[in-house]
C-alpha cells in the first residue's frame, strides 16, 4: 500500500468474518499516525436487519472524516468537516488497535464513543450499549474496566489539548482531483487479521450475533 491508495478498513467479527466495511483513501502512513480519509459518498457495508437476523447492505458515507488511527492505540480519532467545508468536531471511537492487511486494515467497534465539538466540549456516547453488553456478558468484566481507563485516557488528552485536539490537523485538505474510493473487490474474501485478546474481551465471541458493532 502507497499514500494515495484506495484501501478498505473492516471491522472484524468476533468469529472472523468481516463486518462492517469502509473504502478509504490512504492519506498518510507513517510509524506513528495511519490518516485514512472517507468523503462524503463513499462507498461501505453496513448491518441491516432483515427476516433472517441481519445482513451487510450497500451505503454511502454521509460526512467528510479523516480517520487518524495510531499504532498499538485502542482507539481512533476522527475529524469531519459539512457540506460547506466548516469544521464539525472530533470523534473518538474506542477500537481493537488496527491491524494491517494486503488490502488495507483491520479492527472491531468496541461500542463506546466520545463526541468532541470544536471547542473541545466532551461527551461519552452510546453508555447505555456498553452497559447492555455488561449484563448480557458479552463484553467481561475486566475488559470493560480497561474500556472505561482508556475512555479516561482519551478524555485527558482532549483537555490537555494533545495532538491531534491541538488543532494540527485542521489545515488538512483533500486533494480535489481525488476521486470517491472503491470498495476493494476482495473486501470479503482477503482473509481477516483478528485480535488476539478477542476471547478474553467477548467469552461470547463464538456467537456472531453479539460479536460485532452496528
Amino acid at each position: 500500500m502507497h499514500v494515495g491508495d484506495d484501501v478498505v478498513l473492516r471491522y472484524i467479527t468476533r468469529d472472523g468474518r468481516p463486518g462492517m466495511s469502509w473504502a478509504a483513501r490512504l492519506v498518510d502512513d507513517r510509524a506513528d499516525v495511519v490518516a485514512l480519509f472517507l468523503p462524503r459518498g463513499t462507498p461501505h457495508k453496513r448491518w441491516a436487519h432483515t427476516s433472517g437476523g441481519r445482513a451487510l447492505a450497500d451505503t454511502a458515507w454521509s460526512t467528510d472524516t479523516l480517520r487518524l488511527m495510531h499504532p498499538r492505540q485502542p482507539y481512533s480519532i476522527w475529524l469531519s468537516w459539512g457540506d460547506a467545508g466548516a469544521f464539525r468536531g472530533y470523534y473518538v471511537n474506542l477500537e481493537e488497535p488496527f491491524r494491517r492487511t494486503p488490502i488495507g486494515f483491520d479492527t472491531n467497534d468496541h461500542q463506546l464513543d466520545i463526541v468532541v465539538t470544536p471547542d473541545l466540549r466532551w461527551s461519552m456516547k452510546d453508555e447505555n450499549v456498553v452497559a447492555e453488553r455488561e449484563r448480557d456478558g458479552s463484553f467481561s468484566a475486566e475488559f470493560l474496566a480497561e474500556l472505561r481507563r482508556h475512555a479516561d485516557r482519551a478524555v485527558g488528552s482532549i483537555e490537555r489539548r494533545d495532538p491531534p485536539f491541538d488543532g494540527s490537523w485542521l489545515a488538512w485538505r483533500p486533494d480535489h482531483s481525488w476521486p470517491t474510493p472503491t470498495l476493494h473487490p476482495r473486501w470479503n474474501v482477503e482473509p481477516p487479521m483478528q485480535w488476539e485478546r478477542r476471547m478474553w474481551a467477548d467469552p461470547r465471541a463464538s456467537e456472531a450475533a453479539a460479536s460485532e458493532s452496528g
